[in-house]
């Protein structure tokens, strides 16, 4: 059978543009400090992503001194952070079940109806489509199947609420089950933050289905996985400097 992604590989500047993000997703696994410490670099990503996922959606930033978050949006957020870890082997296999996990941990605070996608016309065919992506439906590199995971998501919308940080969360899971970032180290989501208006005019593009559009929105992506490692470097200096 024809793989669906191959063709994106041939859109411009896509294909070094994977390249990049690969080779600095790489290099921040080979940091001194995550050869072995990495567990501490990997808890401090996991939080900055929920935050900066959670104010993509409306959310705050801040956690209170106290550590008593009682923001719905912020507190979902955490709780999908806490939760990625045990649903990677799930998700390559059961995807879809993930996704409504999700959205029951997200959504939790925000309405009644958790975990069922919307049944409006098209949305289980073009999740069962991305499920079949994900379960070994491609052989596209890695970060092209997560920024199709996350695009696709964010244009479907298909749940009621909290599609943002799902969206955000399978691409999360997506980078760690492929092996593009196995530990979760990177903070992709806190480049999508400060760069808010170009995360968003990048994903309509993606949802405008051109080849344009589509070549945006995986370039868009593959920068934010190389200012993901940045982050993660951050961190890990931090580490080693305390």
């Amino acid at each position: 059978m024809t793989d669906p992604l191959a063709p994106l590989l041939d859109l411009p500047d896509v294909a070094d543009a994977v390249a990049a993000a690969k080779d600095a997703v790489f290099q921040v696994h080979r940091h001194r400090v995550n050869l072995r410490g990495w567990a501490t670099t990997a808890a401090e990503a996991s939080v900055r992503a929920a935050r900066a996922s959670a104010a993509l959606d409306g959310g705050p930033t801040e956690i209170p001194a106290d550590g008593a978050v009682s923001e719905p949006v912020l507190t979902g957020s955490l709780r999908v952070a806490e939760a990625l870890g045990g649903l990677v082997a799930t998700w390559q296999r059961a995807p879809l079940q993930v996704l409504a996990k999700l959205h029951v941990l997200a959504a939790a605070d925000l309405t009644a109806e958790v975990g069922r996608p919307s049944e409006q016309r098209g949305v289980s065919e073009r999740l069962t489509m991305l499920g079949s992506l994900v379960t070994g439906g491609t052989s596209a590199p890695a970060p092209v199947l997560v920024a199709v995971v996350h695009g696709e998501l964010l244009t479907l919308r298909p749940f009621d609420s909290a599609n943002g940080v799902i969206a955000r969360a399978a691409a999360r899971l997506t980078s760690i089950s492929t092996g593009l970032d196995p530990k979760g180290l990177g903070v992709p989501e806190v480049s999508c933050l400060r760069r808010k208006d170009e995360y968003e005019a990048a994903a309509e593009a993606f949802a405008s289905g051109t080849p344009e559009g589509v070549g945006q929105w995986i370039r868009f992506v593959c920068s934010t996985l190389e200012a993901g490692a940045r982050e993660a470097t951050s961190i890990a200096d931090a580490a080693l400097s305390g």
